[in-house]
């Protein structure tokens, strides 16, 4: 007869402290106010978007005396708000998707290849980081003037067509990534381009989705350069069709939040979609030299 192994015990958890229960709530009624601190701006929006004109500018009041929906009707339907919309989302899908591609292809150079001035060279790209938009404004202008792109949606794909902060966070992320794998791909005859696309490139999984949230949001939302560079209205992205509920004398504050809060709907999908990998590409990519 087989003797039975006897179960091993169940382990006991030691139970908290009062100080470490203490310190715990402490750090929950922190992150609940922070939270909350952030949750104002958004709430605001959503309740003057459903307030009249005249009852939006009668003080500081957050709710509603009587909710209705007209202001996102009238934003869908004046303004060329579905205009916008599609402007908006073709620049951010091809930006995007460019991005990927030239930053993967980019970082993998940078963390993998070995070529001469390969360390100044990104250190050049780092260092276009500290110059602001307003600075690079004129010699950009007078570029994209002289190719004829102004009032275009090449001049715009042009200057975004790859991130500095994507090629560093790519860059950073493959240097994670144990190099025994690519030692088996060239053991199997793989080069660079194949090793890229057949065993690095599905492991940067993770790093993908943070430059896709980043930089789709990031177009999405961009108000500057959209402003500066598609001068046609039919060309406006969301942000600039948007400013035109601001008036030189009347600003139509129910139908700018309706329109604010529609924005906001695809960059939060996005997130909630990619918010794993996204969450695990930025802590992975910030943990290497």
């Amino acid at each position: 007869m087989a003797i039975l192994e006897e179960a091993a015990p169940p382990v006991e958890i030691p139970a908290r402290t009062p100080v470490e229960r203490l310190r715990r709530i402490l750090v929950y009624l922190l992150l609940f106010g922070v939270a909350f601190l952030f949750f104002i701006p958004f709430f605001w929006s959503v309740s003057t978007s459903l307030k009249t004109l005249t009852e939006s500018v009668q003080g500081f009041d957050l709710l509603p005396d009587n909710p209705s929906l007209k202001a996102y009707r009238e934003a869908l339907t004046s303004f060329n708000f579905a205009r916008y919309t599609a402007n908006s989302a073709f620049l951010a899908v091809t930006i995007t998707f460019a991005n990927l591609v030239l930053a993967s292809l980019g970082g993998y150079a940078f963390a993998r290849l070995r070529f001469p001035g390969r360390e100044a060279l990104f250190m050049l790209v780092l260092a276009t980081l500290m110059i602001p938009d307003q600075l690079r404004l004129v010699p950009v202008f007078q570029m994209l003037t002289n190719w004829g792109l102004v009032a275009t949606y090449q001049g715009y794909i042009l200057i975004k067509l790859i991130l500095a902060e994507n090629l560093f966070l790519m860059r950073q992320y493959f240097l994670t990534i144990p190099k025994d794998f690519e030692e088996a791909a060239k053991l199997d005859g793989a080069g660079y381009f194949k090793t890229y696309r057949k065993v690095m490139l599905p492991l940067a999984g993770p790093a993908l989705a943070a430059v896709t949230i980043l930089t789709f949001q990031g177009i999405w939302n961009e108000f500057f350069w959209p402003l500066i560079i598609l001068q046609d209205e039919s060309k406006y992205t969301l942000p600039v069709g948007i400013s035109n509920f601001v008036g030189i004398y009347n600003t139509q504050w129910p139908e700018l939040m309706a329109a604010s809060v529609i924005a906001i709907v695809p960059v939060a999908l996005i997130f909630l979609v990619f918010q794993r990998y996204f969450i695990a590409g930025i802590a992975a990519a910030g943990v290497k030299g």
